[in-house]
């Protein structure tokens, strides 16, 4: 009995070399327009930027979908009311950009310690000034909001650095790396200690706003917040009001509410704030890892075995 499957046009060339001979496909754009009937697909893989009117045309015209895979680690886009009606299996792909994702913090914490700009900045002016006082990652204390794959990541590097690294989760438990992992009842007390504070974070409605004003006065004053998770976990008026005040020191901000981020924003213009274009995650190995992963769940699929990166959709992640 074959199996349809409904692929992106940007990945079906790199995944159908590798189907079993029982698999055929479909093709979707990013508007839902499908080169064949989807009618009796049961699995459906979607690429980045999901139109919420694209999903909800795959849902109406393939009534036999089982399991929906997305190229994305975070679900909250997905969660609707409507999807969630269908039942279906949802996975994800946490974890296939954990390293550039951990990489880029490294690098965020680095031009803040070693103060890349200021260091520009006389390249620019063509000034040779000696004693310029830059700091070291040693010793530095490191708090992550978020122990995933990529949490795990960055702690891990950050330990090659010498950092004490502590975590926050949802169910406290020792992992490599960590010197202290804390629950959700207990993070806001982690918070003055942390010289670096990084969101890595899934964004839930229990995230939505976590770090807001009370969290960002209990950090100590030239503490550095790193955003690498979603915009909408950080209370974006109160961090302005933080960085502008001085509350903290600066952040590095890769995801914000709205995205792009509007040019009338004064997160662009702030001297302490390195603003990125939600890039963190993007690798050269991030499409074959992408590839892997489904062609993996595909073969657990066919086989009847437990599915990876299968979402709890109660918890959201």
């Amino acid at each position: 009995m074959l199996l349809k499957i409904i692929l992106p046009v940007e990945l079906a060339a790199e995944i159908e070399p590798h189907l079993p001979s029982d698999v055929v496909t479909v093709h979707v754009d990013s508007d839902g327009n499908f080169d064949d009937n989807p009618q009796d697909a049961e699995v459906y893989m979607n690429w980045y930027y999901l139109k919420k009117t694209t999903l909800y045309k795959v849902l109406a015209d393939a009534p036999k979908l089982r399991w929906h895979h997305t190229v994305s680690a975070g679900v909250n886009h997905l969660l609707t009311p409507t999807f969630l009606e269908r039942n279906l299996i949802l996975t994800n792909s946490a974890g296939v950009n954990a390293i550039a994702v951990a990489e880029f913090v490294l690098t965020f914490m680095l031009y803040h310690t070693k103060q890349i700009v200021a260091l520009q900045t006389l390249q620019h002016q063509k000034t040779w000034v000696k004693g310029l006082e830059l700091q070291e990652l040693l010793d530095k204390t490191l708090l992550i909001i978020g122990t995933g794959q990529v949490g795990r990541e960055i702690a891990q590097r950050a330990k090659a650095f010498g950092m004490k690294v502590l975590g926050i989760r949802r169910h406290p438990q020792p992992l490599p790396a960590f010197d202290q992992i804390v629950g959700l009842d207990q993070w806001r007390s982690l918070l003055p200690l942390a010289d670096y504070l990084v969101i890595a974070i899934p964004l839930t409605s229990d995230t939505q706003g976590m770090i807001d004003e009370l969290a960002l006065r209990a950090m100590d004053s030239q503490a550095y917040l790193i955003n690498v998770a979603r915009g909408a976990v950080v209370d974006e008026p109160a961090l302005l009001k933080a960085l502008t005040e001085g509350w903290i020191g600066g952040a590095a901000l890769d995801t914000f509410v709205g995205e792009p981020l509007p040019l009338a924003s004064p997160f662009w213009s702030l001297p302490n704030v390195f603003v990125t274009p939600h890039c963190a995650g993007t690798s050269s190995q991030l499409r074959s890892r992408l590839v892997a992963l489904f062609l993996d769940n595909l073969n657990r699929y066919l086989s009847g075995l437990p599915l990876r990166n299968v979402v709890n959709q109660k918890l959201g992640y």
